[in-house]
Order: C-alpha cells, then structure tokens, then sequence
C-alpha cells in the first residue's frame, strides 16, 4: 500500500477512509452477530466471541489514543 507517488497527506487520508469503512463492515457483523445470540441465547460461545471483540477494541484504543486500560474498562463500567 506504499505508493511512492503518495504524500504522506495522502497515505494517511486513504488509510483514514480504509478505518471507516472497516467500522462500518464491523458495525454489520455486529448486526449479524445480535441475531445469532437473540436465536441461541443460551450460546455461550457468541458471548465469548464478543468477550474476544471488546478486549481487541479495547487494546486498539489504548494503542491509538495512549489512554491505559484500566481508564478505558472504568469508563465502560460507567453504564447508566
């Protein structure tokens, strides 16, 4: 994906649209995967899979935005 040809500016905006449209296709999957825990809700697996999701996202976000884990969980633990 290194185009000689590219700036940086570029690159980064290309790369930027490529993030995008990777959370967008996640956003789907997650879709996918509602149903299938609201037609096995006894499926534990499902709920392990998203166990295994969370934590990635939350190791991406502590990579992207150097804010620690601990924070990231306590935030989530947060819920109204």
């Amino acid at each position: 994906m290194n185009d000689p040809q590219m700036t940086a500016s570029e690159t980064y905006r290309t790369r930027r649209e490529d993030v995008a449209r990777l959370l967008d296709w996640l956003g789907m999957e997650l879709e996918k995967t509602d149903q299938a825990a609201a037609a096995a809700p006894r499926d534990w697996s499902i709920a392990g899979s998203m166990g295994r999701i969370r934590n990635d996202l939350i190791d991406l976000l502590e990579s992207v935005s150097g804010i620690e884990r601990e924070l990231i969980e306590e935030t989530l633990d947060e819920r109204a």
